[in-house]
């Protein structure tokens, strides 16, 4: 089917609901970090998916592994056993720890634990604290849990036990920990805050304080797994107390590239979480979520409690595993690291030279350029010269490259990008 972005944009506006801001633009083709719309023009995406596409467009593994299960199953319930989940539970359970629940979003994952946290722990504990401009879901549980009153207006009201701290306070958590707590809910970076970092002792201080007080830990890596940040796992490059004790390290004495080669590194090293949640790149773009639970915890998720009609579904499975294989086989945690310090480099040279770049936060693919101006014009101009990228928090402009980028895109991009601040700079 051929169809112009002018008579696509029509047929949306009589069928379909407007609840998003779209761009006049129709997508019909995707390759890698490349994608092309209706009337031809290319388009270098460093946001692809939202992140979703965390080995770009049609990465050639995931498309022969769909392929090939759609002929055999699609879609059968979980009351039967399929090859696909286990395996696919199995290599997540290698490259990080516990037990996997598949579902098929990152609000259906988060909604998850949110419940599991409250089974794991006695009858009367049922509040959990998250973080000022932390992200985690549009359903309701999910959405209480998002410490932005942006996006909880006209929704009241809410779901009741949440309260919400300033990320990187331990002791504003500590002040929040009572008799009724369950848990703690955290993304170790947050994304949608703007790339938000965890300081290099937080989440140790945080695994200590539930431990103390009987609470689970919960990571949402929704945005930050599958090695997005250089590692399986965002929580494995956050070192234990007691493990950084013993080795006498600095406070965040672990090399980056180290990480990057060591894609076993142990939970047992690393400030490990109790329960985590996935999505986004977890299969590869197909629609997919997980909930991981240390097998302590998982045991709290009994029949009846949870589930997700068409959660751990073949199709879903086969393109996880697909994925885990390509980013093993390709090497990709080590090509993560190598072109986030290629990013780096720009932008580092960049804000030598513009006063408007306030502040640079990398994280293996995750890039925030906190900017002194608003950040939307930058999408668009961006978009003019054949770059996407995102805006964030008001002022930040936010990059989530696909993992398997090349050092020739990452010019490419960061050229235009360039340019684009520079003008924005003349402007302002």
């Amino acid at each position: 089917m051929t169809i112009t972005t002018a008579d696509n944009i029509a047929v949306f506006d009589q069928y379909v609901i407007p609840n998003y801001t779209r761009y006049p633009i129709t997508l019909v083709r995707g390759e890698g970090s490349h994608v092309w719309d209706a009337e031809g023009n290319r388009y270098l995406d460093l946001f692809p998916g939202w992140g979703c596409n965390i080995l770009g467009y049609c990465p050639p593994g995931v498309v022969r592994a769909i392929q090939e299960q759609v002929s055999r199953l699609i879609h059968v319930p979980n009351t039967w056993y399929t090859e696909a989940q286990g395996e696919f539970a199995r290599l997540l359970h290698t490259h990080g720890f516990g037990k996997a629940f598949f579902c098929n979003s990152g609000a259906e994952a988060v909604e998850g634990a949110i419940k599991l946290a409250r089974l794991a722990t006695p009858e009367n504990r049922y509040k959990i604290i998250t973080f000022h401009n932390s992200f985690h879901g549009r359903t309701l549980g999910a959405l209480t849990a998002t410490a932005q009153p942006k996006y909880h207006a006209g929704l009241g009201p809410l779901v009741a036990g949440f309260s919400y701290a300033p990320f990187n306070d331990l002791d504003a958590v500590e002040s929040l920990v009572d008799d009724e707590t369950c848990g703690i809910l955290i993304e170790p970076i947050q994304g949608e805050g703007g790339v938000n970092i965890a300081a290099d002792d937080f989440l140790a201080g945080l695994r200590q304080l539930a431990d103390e007080h009987g609470l689970m830990l919960i990571f949402d890596e929704v945005q930050t797994g599958m090695g997005r940040t250089g590692t399986w796992f965002a929580y494995q490059q956050w070192k234990s107390r007691e493990s950084r004790a013993e080795s006498r390290e600095p406070e965040f004495g672990v090399d980056r590239k180290s990480l990057a080669l060591d894609s076993g590194l142990s939970s047992l090293d690393s400030v490990c979480p109790d329960i985590m949640t996935l999505a986004k790149g977890l299969a590869g773009g197909v629609a997919c979520g997980a909930l991981i639970a240390k097998d302590e915890v998982a045991t709290a998720l009994k029949p009846g409690t949870h589930a997700s009609t068409f959660g751990g579904n073949p199709l879903a499975m086969a393109a996880g595993i697909a994925t885990v294989r390509m980013i093993e086989e390709d090497d990709l945690l080590t090509n993560c690291t190598e072109m986030s310090d290629r990013f780096a480099g720009h932008i580092a040279e960049l804000a030598e030279e513009l006063s408007i770049i306030e502040e640079v936060r990398i994280r293996g693919m995750m890039i925030g350029i906190d900017l002194a101006i608003p950040a939307t014009p930058a999408v668009k101009k961006c978009m003019d010269r054949g770059v996407l990228v995102n805006a964030t928090h008001d002022t930040v402009v936010r990059l989530l490259p696909a993992i398997n980028i090349t050092a020739e895109q990452v010019d490419e991009g960061m050229a235009v990008i360039s340019d684009v601040l520079r003008e924005m700079a003349a402007e302002a």
